[in-house]
């Protein structure tokens, strides 16, 4: 698989690393399209079975407080924020 390749199943985002803002990836293609990664290879890799089953169990459980918390972080926190009108930028183009 060429270089090129990789970057055309992806589109270049910005995203969070604890308090850090860093380049991520969000996948255009494959079995992970719409979701932010930070390799553009990790869109085609092959999804592990195990984990995915156990986080569908954790989000069914934790589900409700999970958005809550998240939503309080995008909300409040200086780098959500500037991520959040970085990556809008980067759409109305």
């Amino acid at each position: 698989m060429m270089l090129r390749e990789l970057f055309e199943a992806a589109t270049i985002v910005w995203g969070k690393s604890g308090s850090k803002m860093v380049r991520k990836y969000r996948c255009t293609t494959g079995q992970r399209k719409g979701r932010v990664v930070a390799k553009p290879s990790t869109c085609s890799a092959p999804i592990n079975t195990k984990k995915s089953a156990a986080f569908k169990k954790t989000r069914k459980m934790k589900g409700p407080s999970m958005a809550v918390k998240s939503n309080r972080t995008k909300r409040s926190y200086k780098v959500s924020k500037r991520l959040r009108r970085l990556n809008k930028a980067r759409t109305n183009r």
